[in-house]
C-alpha cells in the first residue's frame, strides 16, 4: 500500500534474449510498445514525449553495453509502478558496470554518463552467475495507471 492507502500497481513485461540478433532495436521496439500500452505516447504532449525519448535511449544503452561486455543481454524486464518505470538487462557476466575514461573525441564510453543524467536511479546486483543492470525514470506526477 502507498501512502493514500491505495495498493501499487505493477505491470511487468519480459523477453528473453537468447540467441536473438537486432538486440538493441528489439528491446527498444519491445520497451517502446510496452509504455504505449501504458499510456506513454511519444506523440503525447512534449514532456512526456521527452520521457519515453529518455527511457529508449538507456535501454539502448545499457543493453549496447551488455553486447559489449557481458557476451549480451539474456533478458529484458520492463516494470511500470504508480511514481516510475525500472527497466533490468540481465547478461552473464558478474562484472559490475565501470567507468572507463574516455576522450572526447572517441565515441563511446557515455552510458554511464547517461545514466547519470538521465535515470532517478541506476545500479546493478548479482543475479545467478551473471547481473542485473537496472534504471528507473520517475512518472510522478503525470497521472498514468
Amino acid at each position: 500500500m502507498n501512502g493514500t492507502g491505495l495498493a501499487r500497481r505493477t505491470q511487468i513485461r519480459r523477453l528473453t534474449l537468447f540467441n536473438v540478433t537486432g538486440v538493441v532495436s528489439r528491446c527498444r521496439d519491445f520497451t517502446a510498445a510496452a509504455l504505449d500500452d501504458w499510456g506513454w505516447s511519444p506523440t503525447a504532449d512534449a514532456a512526456e514525449a521527452a520521457l519515453v525519448d529518455d527511457v529508449l535511449l538507456l535501454v539502448s544503452e545499457v543493453v549496447t553495453n551488455a553486447c559489449l561486455h557481458a557476451g549480451g543481454p539474456r533478458e529484458l524486464v520492463v516494470r511500470h509502478m504508480d511514481d516510475r518505470v525500472r527497466v533490468e538487462v540481465t547478461d552473464a557476466s558478474p562484472v559490475p558496470p565501470r567507468r572507463r575514461p574516455r576522450a572526447p573525441a572517441l565515441p563511446g564510453g557515455h552510458g554511464l554518463m547517461l545514466l547519470d543524467r538521465l535515470a532517478a536511479r541506476w545500479g546493478s546486483a548479482p543475479v545467478g552467475a551473471g547481473k542485473a543492470v537496472w534504471f528507473e525514470v520517475a512518472l510522478a506526477g503525470r497521472g498514468r495507471s
